[in-house]
């Protein structure tokens, strides 16, 4: 991927929320609207602004995040998707 995110945001390839039950019943994502996703990080701008002042990105690329459903810009390069969210709106790292 050749995207640069900037000013404070990052792109994140979300995983696919799609569920098995031990019975063999496929839950697709849609179930549930109200679940945050989870994705990696794939590209993170080199920093965000406080104020006036230039911080240091808090974030990496392969971190493992949860995000809320509707947050963000989803966009879709060579037939895959991704989100460009802001920093703030990542709201934790899976470790």
């Amino acid at each position: 991927m050749k995207l640069k995110p900037l000013y404070g945001r990052v792109i994140v390839e979300p995983e696919t929320a799609e569920e098995i039950t031990k019975s063999g019943i496929v839950i697709p994502e849609t179930a549930d609207k109200e679940k945050p996703q989870q994705g990696k990080i794939v590209a993170v701008a080199a920093w965000r602004l406080e104020g006036d002042k230039k911080k240091p990105m808090q974030l990496k690329v392969g971190d493992k995040v949860l995000f809320p459903k509707f947050g963000g810009d989803e966009i879709k390069i060579k037939e895959k998707e991704y989100m460009v969210l802001k920093e703030e709106d990542i709201l934790a790292i899976i470790k």
